[in-house]
């Protein structure tokens, strides 16, 4: 047998092999069957529902799937789809080695995805669809794309696409490409891809590029959302290339003149100005005095007299507001404001008006432990303090002896107009007694008095002219006292001999025990008295009420109950 012959019987034999692929040639066209004839001893028959999308006619050669050679009619079985489809996995099949892309038409939505026709059925997920997750999948039924064949499976026929690495691959192109052409300064178009908090990232052919909120606008911009959207078309600056991060910094006020320039001509310190209010804040109020231009007028700025804690009690937002310009600071971009200069400083002229020395009548408006505030004129205000009440009187609180809403006569005694303060005093109205006390009052003298006062170490009694005298508990009685109480009580009329007189240090020591001593008692007892320590046995008038245990006019209900 030639050679010739058997390489023809072999291809013949390979040909007509179940499961290859043969050529086949239409032989007859029936209503449910097209007949084709592969060369064997019979032919084969193929729905013709195989045949849709292909125009047939008697003689067309085809290729077509030989599944049996004979079947329980005798006839062969043939199959032009599944000999498509095996072309088409064996196509599938080596793009997905060579790493290669492969064109589909999306055919349907299916649970996580979309089924694509890539010449067989293949699974596109929902996640490789795009850059950004699509919202609604419908719009890409119909539509054909290329896509990167991430998975196949042999045995069970399955293909898995993506269409994201296609895209990425595509913008990583772009991306360089763009690095390499852009420098800092060129103008570029885009669109908004994604909006945060700190600013908004432009789409430029494939490059992300950072629009810093500082850099949207010369003005105030409290959220990139006031200015942008998503899917905005943008023309921008490049302000930054690093193509080594592979990042761009953009900016969009750049494109416009900085309305800082010049800003010292156009707006003198000194000057008056008009204003929007853009932002109250607890230490002031943001004004913008022109498009992009914004100054602060802080809280202290507000009133020449009074205290203001919060802008927000005064201003509101989006109120049309004139002010003053303090200075500028080009550098940082910053402008005070400030409200009260519109209005004349009462505090410049006003030692004028209350000169030291001179006598003033005002309101209490207020109390403190540490004084009363007296109201001289609407917003100006002078301090008594508790130890400017009485030259002989020690007074803790001065509602001992003011309340609120008095009418006070007073002396201005010094003023601090940097401080803003008029110190005043109501003893100054009249002589210190203090200057003629010896004239008054002398060791061995018998004085009567009121108790005024109760501490732990004595009584204080209120003798002529509100002259105070202390009385130690040493000397209320010739018996042991525990407890200054059980002698004396507030309001209780005592008569007292003086044992000490005390200008320095302002105080006068009285002992009921002595009231009827002898001249020659007396002595011993004043010599006693005068060997007593300040520091404890004998507290001084400005001491005397520091001590824990102490009792006052308004307390006397208190010790009724002890």
């Amino acid at each position: 047998m030639s050679t010739e012959l058997l390489a023809l019987i072999d291809k013949s034999f390979r040909e007509i092999r179940e499961g290859s692929i043969v050529i086949g040639r239409i032989l007859e066209i029936q209503p449910q069957v097209v007949l084709v004839d592969i060369g064997y001893k019979s032919e084969g028959a193929i729905p013709v529902s195989e045949f849709e999308d292909e125009e047939i006619e008697v003689g067309k050669e085809i290729e077509v799937l030989l599944e049996r050679l004979e079947n329980d009619e005798g006839m062969i079985v043939l199959s032009k789809e599944k000999a498509a489809h095996k072309q088409n996995w064996d196509k599938i099949a080596k793009v997905f080695h060579d790493g290669g892309l492969v064109k589909g038409k999306v055919k349907s939505v299916v649970k996580g995805g979309l089924m694509v026709n890539v010449g067989v059925e293949a699974f596109l997920p929902g996640s490789q669809i795009d850059i950004i997750p699509p919202k609604d999948l419908t719009e890409y039924v119909g539509n054909i794309y290329e896509f990167k064949i991430v998975k196949i499976n042999d045995e069970r026929k399955n293909v898995v696409l993506s269409r994201r690495e296609v895209i990425e691959a595509e913008r990583a192109e772009q991306r360089q490409a763009f690095l390499q052409e852009v420098n800092a300064g060129d103008e570029v178009e885009g669109f908004v891809k994604n909006i945060t908090d700190f600013g908004a990232f432009i789409d430029l052919k494939g490059m992300d590029g950072l629009l810093h909120i500082t850099d949207m606008s010369w003005g105030r911009v409290n959220h990139p959302s006031e200015m942008l959207t998503i899917a905005q078309p943008i023309k921008v600056q490049i302000l930054e290339v690093d193509k080594e991060k592979e990042r761009v910094s953009l900016g969009l006020k750049q494109l416009t003149p900085n309305p800082w320039e010049d800003i010292e001509n156009r707006f003198p310190v000194g000057d008056q100005v008009k204003g929007k209010i853009t932002k109250l804040v607890p230490y002031g109020a943001f004004v913008e005095v022109a498009e992009g231009v914004e100054g602060l007028i802080h809280v202290s700025e507000l009133s020449w007299t009074k205290r203001i804690t919060r802008p927000s009690d005064v201003l509101e937002l989006g109120q049309e507001i004139e002010s003053v310009v303090l200075g500028i600071n080009i550098e940082e971009q910053k402008i005070s404001l400030g409200v009260r200069q519109l209005e004349p400083n009462p505090w410049d002229n006003v030692e004028a008006r209350y000169p030291i020395g001179s006598t003033i009548n005002g309101e209490v408006r207020n109390l403190t432990p540490y004084g009363a505030f007296i109201e001289l004129e609407d917003g100006i205000d002078g301090m008594v303090h508790v130890s400017d009440l009485s030259w002989t009187r020690k007074i803790n609180h001065p509602s001992e002896t003011l309340k609120k809403g008095d009418e006070l006569q007073a002396v201005v005694l010094e003023i601090d107009k940097d401080s803003q303060r008029i110190s005043l005093g109501v003893k100054q109205l009249e002589t210190d007694p203090w200057d003629e006390i010896g004239n008054r009052f002398n060791v061995g003298d018998l004085v009567k008095g009121t108790v005024a006062k109760i501490a732990a170490f004595g009584a204080f009694v209120q003798l002529e002219d509100d002259v105070d005298g202390l009385v130690h508990i040493s000397q209320l009685s010739e018996e042991h006292v525990g407890k200054v109480k059980e002698v004396v009580n507030i309001g209780d009329e005592v008569e007292a001999r003086v044992i000490k007189v005390d200008k320095a240090e302002r105080r006068i020591g009285l002992s009921i025990k002595a009231a009827s001593y002898t001249d020659e008692q007396l002595k011993k007892e004043t010599a006693a008295f005068d060997a007593l320590r300040p520091s404890s046995d004998l507290v001084g008038l400005e001491q005397a009420f520091q001590v824990a245990e102490e009792w006052s006019p308004g307390e006397e209900g208190e010790q009724e109950k002890e």
